[in-house]
């Protein structure tokens, strides 16, 4: 059986979790890759967007406390 591997170590000082891992900038660098051009909608359908944006990181936080 495989253990399970920790993706994100939590931070020192202040909340959150550091990617430890190359699954965890993975997963991180995809966020950031989907984040950026959603961002841009905003400004043309800006409730679409929002959702958007808490949703997609609402699940990097699900994803850093799973893996953390």
């Amino acid at each position: 059986m495989k253990k399970n591997k920790i993706w994100f170590v939590n931070k020192t000082y202040g909340y959150g979790w550091t990617p430890a891992t190359w699954e965890g900038w993975l997963v991180l660098l995809i966020w950031l890759i989907i984040f950026i051009p959603l961002t841009l909608t905003i400004k043309y359908n800006w409730i679409l967007g929002l959702a958007g944006v808490f949703l997609l990181t609402g699940l990097l936080i699900y994803i850093c406390y799973k893996k953390g």
